[in-house]
């Protein structure tokens, strides 16, 4: 067999973040692989079963390989972050390959997305192959295979004082391989060029969080789940938990203990993969994707102003919104993800507020139709009414769906009540979102949305008054715009996709920057002018920002 050499690695973006990706291989339909926990796109390259594995499925398909955003090549990130963002990032790099529709291959973790992205973007996915996935992390009487909060504990413990050594019992990923001293060196290796320990903690509290149960009823795609019997990390149960749940989703199981799909017996994988491949044909056009639903009760005496309606369709589109009607005091939109159907709602409740005006908002996830989205059926406007009537002024609610689909997305929830839904005949449970209206005065709200005296504005008045203090803080930041900590970054991120740490650093960088035009001062007296203690650290933060040292403007 000839084996293929590295690809070239490129970069595309996702919003702000660089998402690195390569492609290979010949065959007639797209693959995009997403991998696991951690990955390094580079150091795969390094492990000759796992390039005898791509060398054999690039003969059937073109394989496209990404590090999602925190790991690898891939820009670090400091926060969580949601599924949501990481379905940007699957669209980022297909869009960047010209990739219409593609078949998602998922592994571990990367399962959990790849489904959520199956069934919200179907008519951009050929089919779904998943190995060693699971549906949620945290264990549940209704899903008793997950680990226990002690379980998971244990795994952080790992990370924190054994990350990339021999105690992390990298063995029981691979048992096959465990007396391979050079694969299991490479592992680590791959494990710690994959992420940092603070950001493979970070992943780690994420996968714990992740619950996608509620939407595996939602997938239509042609799918295929592979799981080996004794895999120590994902139990053989999960993937049938999995498989019944998924409408004529194919579930083989296949002997042996690893986790990782290019050790073992891999011929046999690859032949199921390219049995299904070749046997599936793609559908053209799919009736149903599934959809964020926001509806929201205005309550004022008076009709809203055209000019209002205007501003609540531009929030809306903002965050890639289809305002789908209003009719009376309620309106109706479509989103493509929880996380923005949730920071646009609080916007607009945001929005309204400011002009005196109450709202309640409900937010769930149905499916709906693809290209007639003016239609909602009779069940899910009966569910509309059922949770407006629920919610007081004020209130965000959403479904305990929704909330399982939030976490990384920088909010806070609270317990509401359940709400009975005859046609499931189902408890669902409500919470309420609650770092919004009540922890924003209105003051701040105001400024808020006035063109001229912004939240983003406020931020950057208070760094530049602190500019030359290096001992000025996030919590000072906080104190001088009267906004959260936590408040502070997750409306930092919508604006900015920068922490406010982050951003900081920006600021100063940026603003040395312009001093450094102006030929006046010293690199040295500049970087003790924009706060940095040490000038070898100011130019240091300054290349990698501008890509060039500061003495070249200077």
């Amino acid at each position: 067999m000839t084996f293929l050499k590295k690809p070239e690695t490129k970069y595309t973006k996702s919003g702000r973040i660089n998402i690195a990706y390569q492609v290979f291989g010949s065959g007639p339909l797209d693959l995009v692989y997403i991998p696991g926990w951690v990955s390094n796109i580079d150091w795969m390259w390094a492990c000759p079963e796992l390039v005898d594995f791509f060398t054999a499925l690039g003969k059937m398909v073109r394989v496209i390989l990404f590090d999602k955003r925190g790991t690898g090549l891939s820009d670090r990130v400091v926060e969580l972050s949601t599924l949501e963002e990481r379905m940007d990032d699957i669209r980022a790099v297909m869009d960047a390959v010209d990739s219409e529709k593609a078949i998602l291959f998922g592994h571990s973790e990367g399962g959990s997305v790849s489904a959520l992205f199956a069934a919200t973007y179907p008519d951009r996915t050929i089919a779904l192959i998943t190995f060693g996935i699971f549906a949620k992390r945290r264990y549940a009487p209704e899903y008793p295979w997950a680990p226990t909060v002690e379980e998971r504990q244990k795994v952080y413990d790992m990370i924190e004082n054994s990350w990339g050594s021999g105690d992390m019992d990298l063995e029981s990923l691979a048992p096959s391989k465990a007396d391979d001293k050079i694969f299991m060196d490479w592992l680590a290796n791959y494990f710690r060029s994959g992420a940092s320990p603070s950001a493979a903690m970070v992943l780690t509290k994420m996968n714990t969080e992740v619950d996608i149960i509620d939407i595996l009823g939602s997938i239509k795609v042609p799918t295929l789940i592979l799981q080996r019997t004794r895999d120590v990390d994902v139990k053989i149960e999960e993937g049938r938990f999995i498989a019944d749940h998924i409408e004529n989703a194919q579930f083989i199981e296949l002997e042996g203990s690893d986790h990782l799909f290019w050790v073992g017996d891999t011929d046999e994988i690859l032949d199921h993969i390219r049995s299904f491949i070749s046997k599936e044909k793609p559908v053209v056009k799919y009736e149903e994707k599934l959809f964020t639903i926001v509806a929201g009760r205005i309550h004022s005496e008076n009709r809203l102003s055209q000019a209002l309606y205007a501003s609540i369709d531009s929030v809306v589109a903002q965050y890639r919104g289809r305002k789908l009607r209003y009719t009376g005091e309620t309106f109706i939109a479509f989103f493509e993800g929880p996380s923005k159907a949730v920071h646009c709602s609080i916007e607009i409740a945001q929005l309204l507020q400011s002009k005196g005006i109450k709202v309640s908002i409900g937010i769930q996830i149905r499916e709906g139709a693809v290209d007639q989205v003016q239609f909602i059926s009779k069940d899910t406007e009966q569910f509309i009414e059922a949770i407006l009537e629920l919610a007081r002024p004020h209130h965000i609610l959403i479904t305990q769906t929704v909330k399982n689909l939030l976490w990384g997305a920088g909010l806070n929830f609270l317990p509401f009540s359940k709400m009975y839904e005859s046609r499931f005949d189902e408890t669902i449970s409500l919470y309420r979102v609650t770092d919004h209206l009540e922890d924003v005065s209105h003051e701040l709200t105001s400024a808020i949305l006035s063109g001229n005296e912004s939240l983003l504005e406020n931020v950057l008045q208070s760094i530049d008054a602190h500019l030359s203090d290096e001992d000025y803080t996030v919590e000072v930041l906080c104190r001088e715009t009267g906004v959260s900590e936590r408040q502070l970054q997750r409306k930092l991120k919508a604006i900015t996709n920068k922490s406010p740490i982050q951003l900081i650093t920006s600021v100063r960088l940026h603003r040395a920057r312009e001093l450094l035009l102006q030929r006046r001062l010293t690199v040295s007296e500049i970087a003790f002018q924009t706060g940095f203690t040490s000038p070898s650290y100011f130019s240091k933060r300054f290349r990698r920002e501008f890509g060039h040292s500061p003495s070249e403007l200077n």
